[in-house]
């Protein structure tokens, strides 16, 4: 073979063996940022959701305190999210939140406070959140 045709094929050699490094290093950045980006978006999702839930329990909770359980109605937005809760969170926080659903459910079961009252004032449930909140925490940390 000639002395030119080899110059040629190693500097067209040359040249594919850089346009595919380049294309595959552009590649793999795209993907990892892409990735990455997929993943933050889970979290905010799931910090959202979380604190929704967060939200609607604590009212709940304050109205079962006082009130007695007249209107099951109170009850869909919790419901609705903890099916959210079952699509985008870990067992372990759904477990926690259906906790949560069932304690709320007790208090409306007893009498309802006199907060006039300062013998009626104690609760015993006013950490009703915790477990859930630490699940979440931890969920988040990982």
């Amino acid at each position: 073979m000639d002395n030119a045709y080899v110059s040629a094929v190693a500097a067209l050699a040359g040249s594919a063996i850089g346009a595919i490094a380049t294309f595959a290093t552009t590649w793999l950045t795209q993907h990892g940022q892409a990735r990455a980006q997929r993943v933050g978006q889970a979290m905010a999702r799931r910090e959202h959701l979380y604190g929704e839930f967060i939200d609607e329990a604590s009212k709940l909770f304050t109205d079962a305190l006082s009130h007695e359980f007249d209107d099951p109605s109170k009850f869909i937005r919790l419901y609705a999210l903890t099916g959210k809760l079952r699509l985008f969170a870990s067992a372990d926080i759904v477990s926690k939140a259906e906790e949560v659903m069932r304690l709320i459910v007790e208090i409306y079961d007893r009498p309802n406070l006199d907060f006039r009252n300062p013998d009626s004032r104690r609760v015993d449930e006013v950490d009703l959140l915790r477990a859930f909140s630490d699940a979440c925490r931890e969920d988040l940390n990982v």
